[in-house]
């Protein structure tokens, strides 16, 4: 190998590390928040993001939000979901990701004709210390909010989240009538670095 040839593959690997090492590090931050329906790797998010807001004003029931300067100036004014508060409602036409016009955004390629799968926004799980069922009384306040066939299952009077079908809309958690509630919401990332 020339001596040309072997710094240039040495350069390359390099840049291709860093490249690496800089998107993990955004990967890293981001499992502090949980962006809207249909977003994309956060790196690639953030490039494309252009904070106009679109989002925020499609999204009819007020879900989105813009993440505060205190979090640092490559994420402030970028949009994310407020799940502790209210739910993604997963609505059949996805506004927020139709207003997007810079494709932060994107539903994913297919048959036009056939149903836009559901995306994994976070993970969803129940607080089995304080969930009323698990005690004993009967509750049943999250039965009918889960707008995902499967993901939310009873056995017997108590609730079971099947983490293969559930989206993490947080509509349980809305919901809930305990105080603090029993329905806990986790960004995907921290959950994986929690198993």
């Amino acid at each position: 190998m020339k001596r040309r040839d072997f710094f240039k593959t040495g350069a390359r690997r390099a840049v291709g590390a860093l490249a690496d090492s800089i998107e993990e590090q955004v990967e890293q931050r981001a499992a502090s928040w949980i962006r809207p329906p249909f977003a994309g790797r956060e790196l690639e998010f953030l490039l494309r993001c252009t904070r106009c807001d679109d989002c925020l004003a499609a999204c009819p029931h007020n879900v989105i939000f813009k993440l505060p300067a205190k979090l640092g100036v490559q994420v402030v004014g970028t949009p994310a979901l407020d799940l502790a508060k209210r739910g993604c409602h997963l609505c059949t036409d996805w506004p927020c990701v139709a207003a997007c016009e810079a494709d932060a955004l994107v539903l994913p390629e297919g048959d036009e004709t056939a149903s836009i799968p559901v995306p994994k926004l976070a993970v969803a799980r129940i607080d089995e210390r304080s969930c009323l069922p698990f005690a004993g009384p009967e509750c049943g306040a999250c039965a009918h909010a889960c707008p995902v066939p499967g993901a939310l299952n009873w056995r017997g009077a108590k609730p079971s989240i099947d983490q293969d079908v559930c989206s993490g809309c947080a509509l349980c958690r809305e919901a809930c009538i305990t105080e603090p509630k029993s329905m806990l919401i986790a960004t995907v990332r921290r959950d994986e670095d929690a198993a």
